[in-house]
């Protein structure tokens, strides 16, 4: 009844939504929203009978009045949203609060020639033809529940162009702060990520909340690698402590194209995380590593598929949790070989640690094999601190919560590890090392 309620609510909302001067957007984008409450109207929110929400129950999510954000909220510290996103002031970025561009916040200087960076609404002002061309097509709202209300409300994210050939040295940051201080609000951001042929990019999305209370962040990021471009995505999220949070990157590779893309959950009352990858050509790779952090009642849920539709491609996922408290972690993934992927390589890892007698873990990794020809392999593993460990390092001198705090930093420690954009990588082991003090 209350997601019934729920969804009924969310059609009245997108209705008055368009009557407030949302309207007067291109034709195409009216036909894609339209068709994004359609398919959420369709579908409602999902439940727990859903295999793919098996572990997680949105009734919270469903049950709040949330009310569709109108601007960007004011007051908000630009130094405080730029240090909770890791961000290097040095580097490029864009920076949304509640979903709407904070161009005071921003910074574009500085960008090679040809490299586009901007946000979504500007861009659909000036008519830029990149979108209708690619908005939309990847990231599936007939059978996303979610990726559909966002679709139907999307006004504004960051739009992020690589020109074919172009290195970028430098990261990009987008820094998506949502302010809970301002009522039970929702805001749905919209990134695409366009890399041209034989480009580079390392581009860090990262999803803060600056003040207390509670809000929802709605999230979906398309990003297309066309052939031969290497891309970095980061995905960084450190809501606070009473919000929702549900994300989707979907991810499609062309011939050659490399996507190596991290998700990193430090916070948030209830988490989801959707990615899905398609490697549509041949000698595609991709390489997923993944860290969630929950304590207290908290819940994070990752569901990662990638798909290997062409030969010789290649995947690789390591996805670590540590889990406190009365928290609830889950891991969901699924790597499917098709018919047509002959010579695929895929290895997919879940690691687990737990850290009190009522921290709970669902892990359920999964392989699909449809060609005779490849290397597939999957595990996942759900354990305690070492004993012996803590008895060495206590025997060396270490307190106990020492002890526990350093085995914890290890635990998490090769994940980070792999992080290859410096500040960013000394930025989390700092929060990390705090954190695990406290603990």
């Amino acid at each position: 009844m209350i997601a019934a309620e729920s969804k009924e609510r969310y059609v009245a909302a997108f209705e008055q939504w368009q009557s407030n001067g949302n309207a007067n957007a291109p034709a195409w984008l009216k036909e894609l929203r339209r068709a994004g409450i359609a398919s959420f109207a369709a579908q409602g929110f999902p439940t727990t009978k859903n295999e793919d929400w098996k572990y997680t129950n949105v009734g919270p999510i469903a049950s709040l009045p949330f009310a569709q954000v109108n601007g960007a909220a004011t007051g908000i510290d630009a130094a405080e949203v730029i240090e909770r996103g890791f961000a290097d002031p040095a580097c490029p970025r864009l920076v949304f609060v509640n979903g709407a561009w904070a161009r005071e916040m921003s910074s574009v200087r500085d960008l090679p020639q040809g490299v586009g960076l901007g946000s979504l609404a500007d861009l659909v002002k000036r008519d830029d033809p990149l979108l209708p061309a690619q908005l939309g097509h990847h990231a599936s709202y007939k059978t996303q529940a979610f990726v559909a209300l966002n679709t139907a409300f999307m006004g504004d994210g960051a739009v992020v162009v690589i020109p074919p050939g172009c290195h970028l040295a430098q990261p990009i940051y987008l820094i998506y702060a949502s302010s809970g201080g301002a009522g039970q609000l929702v805001s749905q951001p919209r990134t695409l990520i366009f890399l041209g042929a034989g480009s580079e990019a390392k581009i860090v999305e990262s999803y803060v909340g600056v003040n207390a209370g509670t809000y929802f962040c709605n999230a979906v990021t398309e990003l297309i690698a066309d052939a031969d471009s290497s891309v970095e995505h980061y995905r960084l999220q450190r809501e606070g402590q009473a919000a929702f949070h549900v994300g989707a990157l979907e991810a499609d590779l062309n011939r050659g194209a490399r996507l190596t893309a991290h998700a990193v959950t430090l916070s948030g009352s209830l988490v989801r995380n959707n990615v899905h990858v398609a490697l549509n050509g041949e000698g595609a790779e991709c390489v997923l590593n993944g860290l969630y952090l929950a304590d207290d009642k908290q819940h994070v849920d990752n569901f990662t598929e990638i798909d290997h539709l062409k030969p010789h491609a290649t995947s690789f996922e390591l996805y670590k949790g540590i889990l406190d408290g009365a928290a609830h972690g889950v891991f969901n993934g699924k790597i499917v070989v098709h018919k047509d992927a002959q010579k695929s390589n895929a290895r997919q890892v879940n690691k687990n640690l737990l850290l009190s007698e009522n921290a709970v873990v669902n892990t359920k990794p999964q392989l699909e094999i449809y060609a005779d020809d490849v290397k597939c392999s999957h595990g996942s593993t759900i354990g305690q601190l070492d004993d012996d460990a803590l008895f060495y390092l206590r025997s060396r001198g270490l307190g106990r919560d020492e002890a526990r705090s350093l085995l914890s930093f290890a635990f998490a420690g090769d994940v980070v590890a792999r992080i290859k954009i410096d500040s960013l990588r000394r930025q989390l082991d700092d929060y990390l090392v705090a954190k695990f003090r406290r603990v």
